[in-house]
């Protein structure tokens, strides 16, 4: 009787350290869980946080382009201002420009005559001199539009010779001078009468009719054999 109630005594005492060492067990699964829980919300949130910041400092899609968008307009309202303040400079430069442009002289402002120039008497040339009588300084850059007129009333257009153009500006009383040059015939036989020159100053439209100066050679061959030559300056 005795030992059974040791026994029954003992197999209370393993169950109740079962029941304890059970009960410490769930608890500590419990504390564990709910730690790793945390653990795992904290890192979770962390991770987030973590990740939002680098996505924003790695790839600028956040905020990073937001500042890249900002620095971009920054940018262009930067270029644009720099380019409103040229557009500007190149506008003043351009009044300035268009203010203190030099025109084409004008026919009207013109005083134009043709002479005898010939060096030698197989070489033929006609000076045709314009005097600037305007108020204003003018351009007379370029060749000058040339017809000659025939006997005949046939008017026959002056091809230019092989010369580029030289600066022409004429200040009030300047002269420019422009050429004819052509072989003379001294046969006697040339089929070229001339009779008048018909002349258009450089970048005009309004032409004067000059007599074909008296003593000039006659012309060998065609009136397409006569060329014309640019403008320059009698100094």
């Amino acid at each position: 009787m005795k030992y059974t109630r040791v026994t029954a005594l003992a197999a209370i005492g393993v169950a109740a350290t079962l029941s304890l060492t059970a009960c410490s067990g769930d608890g500590s699964g419990k504390a564990s869980s709910s730690k790793d829980s945390s653990s795992s919300s904290s890192s979770s949130s962390a991770g987030d946080s973590k990740s939002k910041d680098g996505s924003t400092s790695k790839d600028g899609s956040t905020s990073e382009g937001g500042s890249g968008s900002g620095g971009s307009q920054a940018g262009n309202a930067k270029a644009g201002s720099g380019d409103d303040t040229k557009a500007d400079a190149d506008t003043a430069n351009g009044a300035t420009k268009t203010g203190s442009k030099i025109t084409s002289c004008k026919t009207e402002d013109l005083a134009i005559d043709a002479r005898d120039a010939a060096p030698d008497e197989e070489s033929g040339r006609i000076d045709i001199t314009m005097i600037n009588r305007g108020s204003t300084t003018c351009s007379a850059t370029g060749f000058a539009g040339v017809d000659i007129t025939d006997i005949d009333n046939t008017s026959n257009p002056i091809e230019r010779g092989q010369a580029q153009p030289r600066i022409t500006t004429l200040k009030p009383g300047d002269a420019a001078v422009f050429n004819l040059a052509y072989d003379i015939d001294n046969t006697g036989n040339s089929l070229s009468h001339p009779t008048n020159i018909q002349v258009t100053p450089p970048n005009e439209t309004h032409t004067v009719s000059l007599k074909w100066p008296a003593g000039a050679g006659e012309i060998k061959g065609a009136y397409t054999d006569v060329e014309v030559y640019p403008t320059h300056t009698t100094k």
